[in-house]
């Protein structure tokens, strides 16, 4: 007979029950308010517009397009050793297989042999170099996908190869100076001023020095697979007249063209990228679908047959690069009250074999060391290691989350150095309400953190509870429990200015229907939902008349990555752009035929109101295709202001700040290592919401991504130790790399809104949601690390990295208890 369950264990999950349908209940009031008074259709919970199509199995994805007649398919022979001189390709065997038709090398790429995306320094396919294990040195294709892979698993005996010395972490190539690119250093000295590099250093180190409290430091932070759910995929379709058509999975169609145009030798116009959706990017669609892409469309091009090529999940992990990860030399002056006074760090990134774009990561890093704090004196000095591993690439918060996770670590350890609770540290380095520059020199014009962070610190209870939790502990020999309280200041734009543009074409119907084009790219994060939103509000009509096609190199041109956290307010800028020339031109026709002036026209719920009469939307479309009156146009926006020296790194980079915070409470087992996540309550601040379920949803995914980042995903490459799986990634599967699952979330989480309009002139005064609330789960790392600090009654700094895996959080534990 089953036991009556204690109510006691339900009240957790009861609260977040009650939370969710209170939340969704404010919305849908405010959403039904809203509608009534305005007619407006954004600001308003809409689900996601594919959501149907989602829950039913029914969205195409690109292995799910119907294959041509003729479809070829293809996979890749791997190196199988970490770093080595490519002494020959016995291919013949291979050949040989069952199916295959045709076995590609470097020499049939009819183009340079080359898809980097900044530097061009990263071959489609081997050729001279085996550079890491893992790389792409041949092609198979074959009639079936089976028979590919059969055949290109023979790539062992197939490469011929003399092994060469690899170097597997950032901190082994620091050491020997072996970097993909020329270090970067970003200085700021309020004392020196703006005089050369190495005198700012210089009185950087001084101001440490004369600084009445020192600590120096090391810290480690590792990489992270982006673990979409849909893998690399590209389907290449031969077009007449040496066109080419390339379904690929990826976040930017307008590299991939400029890519496959260039392995193929044509020109752009005659390669068509295309993409309706991804099964998730979070950055390793940006550049990485590139060798797939060109690889698909050489073979495609070769045979004048269609080519797909889909790698399955492991070989997805040996190939593509993930998460930058990041070590650390720091130090650091302060004060009695924990004040930084002065700063001086090394971040080193292991960057691979290439550049790819290691460049852009470590300068956003550089740009966001600082996050919410004022640093009066620092020196910033970053190195992108060149390693025997995958080339490491975009991943949600480019570089961010590496450069303000270090100073955060700083100001934990500056507190339990001085025995104060870490919140009161941060408050007081927080930026100043005077509009401070940040070491980079753009001014801080929209700072609200002082005014989140007390509204969260009130709302969660968190000085209460850290009062409960020391009471707990000191009661408690072997279960330890911690809170933290961390905050976020996040720059939105692209690092790289003549990337923040963006175009859309927008149609409407002779029967009052509108299709939307924009080059973003839908990857579940709802940008397509967004863009919708903002169409149907400028045109004042009811949201299911709009629908979203796919992204199209051959319909909006030289587009940007739908990367950055910037996907809504360019793409939706550009589309709201595209509308109003539309409305104008349907406002000039209907004062024209009914009276009235054209700017007393108004458009809202469906309707059209001139001169005293309501038309219906279709009617006043119908009456101005008649009148001849164009009913398409094309969009563009570029963001305003931005400026940036990439030698100096200084200027303004950052359209805006968004910005946040995050408590969590969690409890560690000293004995095992183990922990539990117990509570979490997140504010977070996306200026006025376009649309608060879907950001809402995005805030609670970054954090439980950024959670698996720092806590669980560790990424473990086999040392270089003679022995047959030298230099191989051994996590490259579910099976030995643990993402967080939905166990893993707290019992109690509360997500809300922090309401506000976005200083600058965004898309409807919005602010990004993809990117910046990954830095929120930095407050369940510091939390463990306050629950490891208490096995030592909070006497020892605890020396934890990331991912504090059970394992790591163990070691920590033995060393806070052998001090």
């Amino acid at each position: 007979m089953n036991k009556p369950i204690d109510p006691a264990l339900l009240e957790p999950a009861i609260a977040f029950a009650d939370y969710q349908r209170n939340a969704e209940l404010r919305i849908d009031l405010d959403a039904e308010q809203r509608l009534q008074q305005t007619g407006g259709r954004v600001g308003v919970s809409r689900p996601h517009e594919s959501a149907h199509l989602h829950v039913a199995g029914q969205a195409p994805y690109i292995d799910d397009i119907p294959e041509l007649a003729g479809t070829l398919h293809c996979a890749l022979g791997l190196s199988p050793v970490a770093h080595g001189r490519l002494t020959g390709l016995t291919l013949d065997a291979v050949r040989a297989m069952p199916g295959v038709v045709l076995v590609l090398t470097a020499a049939d790429i009819p183009g340079p042999n080359d898809c980097g995306s900044i530097v061009h320094d990263d071959p489609i396919l081997a050729d001279g170099e085996l550079r890491y294990r893992g790389q792409p040195v041949f092609a198979v294709i074959a009639k079936t996908r089976d028979a590919a892979r059969r055949a290109a698993a023979l790539a062992k005996e197939a490469i011929g190869f003399e092994p060469l010395p690899a170097l597997l972490t950032a901190r082994e190539a620091h050491a020997q100076a072996q970097y993909v690119l020329p270090p970067m250093h970003l200085i700021r000295s309020a004392s020196a001023g703006n005089v050369e590099r190495e005198q700012r250093a210089q009185a950087v180190r001084k101001a440490i020095a004369a600084a009445p409290r020192k600590l120096q430091g090391t810290l480690e932070v590792g990489g992270q697979e982006q673990f979409y759910l849909e893998g690399q995929i590209s389907y290449a379709i031969p077009r007449e007249d040496r066109g080419m058509l390339v379904h690929c999975s990826t976040q930017h169609p307008s590299e991939m063209q400029h890519l496959v145009a260039n392995a193929l030798q044509l020109d752009a116009n005659r390669v068509q990228v295309e993409c309706r959706r991804m099964g998730g990017g979070f950055g390793g669609k940006e550049s990485q679908s590139a060798p797939f892409a060109c690889i698909a469309a050489v073979a495609a091009a070769r045979l004048q047959r269609p080519v797909k090529l889909r790698v399955d999940r492991d070989d997805d992990f040996l190939i593509t690069g993930r998460r930058h990860c990041f070590s650390y030399n720091y130090d650091v002056g302060y004060d009695d009250d924990g004040r930084v006074l002065a700063c001086e760090i090394d971040l080193i990134s292991r960057a691979g074999h290439s550049a790819d774009l290691s460049a852009p990561v470590m300068t956003r890093a550089l740009c966001h060391f600082d996050n919410a704090y004022w640093l009066p004196e620092v020196a910033m000095h970053g190195y992108c290691a060149k390693t025997n591993t995958q080339s490491n690439t975009a991943f949600r918060g480019f570089g961010g989350p590496q450069g303000a996770i270090a100073i955060e670590n700083i100001l934990d350890s500056i507190a339990r150095t001085l025995g104060r609770d870490p919140l009161e540290v941060r408050k007081a380095n927080f930026y100043g309400r005077d509009k401070p520059q940040t070491p980079y020199l753009q001014t801080v014009e929209d700072n609200i953190i002082h005014e989140l962070t007390a509204t969260l610190e009130a709302s969660s209870g968190y000085q209460a509870r850290r009062q409960a939790i020391a009471d707990y502990n000191a009661a408690s020999p072997v279960l330890k429990r911690g809170i933290a309280l961390t905050p976020v200041k996040f720059g939105i734009s692209f690092n790289v200015k003549h990337f923040n543009q963006a175009g859309a074409l927008v149609h409407v119907y002779n029967d009052g229907s509108i299709l939307v084009n924009h080059g973003g790219t839908e990857m579940g994060q709802g940008l397509n939902t967004k863009v919708a939103q903002v169409v149907a509000h400028e045109l004042g009509v009811d949201y299911e008349r709009v629908r979203v096609t796919a992204t199209d190199t051959q319909k909006v041109a030289n587009t940007s990555a739908t990367a950055a956290s910037t996907g809504s307010d360019l793409n939706g800028k550009a589309a709201q752009d595209a509308a109003r020339q539309i409305r104008e031109r349907l406002a000039a026709c209907a004062a024209a035929r009914h009276g009235g002036a054209p700017d007393a026209v108004r458009f809202a719920n469906d309707k059209v109101e001139v001169n005293g009469r309501t038309l219906g939307f279709d009617t006043v479309v119908a009456e101005a295709y008649i009148d001849r009156v164009q009913l398409w146009s094309d969009g563009f926006y570029a963001t305003p202001g931005l400026s940036w020296d990439r030698e100096a790194l200084q200027g303004r980079p950052f359209f805006y700040f968004a910005y946040g915070a995050a408590v969590s409470e969690v409890v560690v087992d000293s004995l095992s290592g183990e922990w539990k996540l117990l509570r979490a309550d997140l504010l977070h601040d996306v200026g006025r919401s376009l649309n608060p379920a879907v950001d809402i949803g995005q805030i609670e995914g970054a954090f439980i991504q950024g959670m698996g980042w720092l806590t669980t995903e560790e990424l473990v490459w086999q040392p270089m130790d003679g022995s047959r799986n030298a230099g191989l990634l051994m996590t490259h599967a579910p099976s030995t790399y643990k993402i967080p699952t939905a166990n893993d979330c707290p019992p109690v989480f509360n997500v809300t809104l922090y309401e506000g309009d976005n200083v600058e002139d965004s898309i409807h005064r919005s602010k990004a949601v993809g990117e910046p609330p990954l830095l929120l789960p930095f407050s369940v790392f510091f939390a463990i690390r306050d629950a490891v600090s208490a096995v030592g009654g909070h006497r020892v700094d605890p020396p934890l990295s990331a991912p504090a895996t059970s394992e790591a959080i163990l070691r920590a534990i033995r060393a806070v208890q052998q001090r």
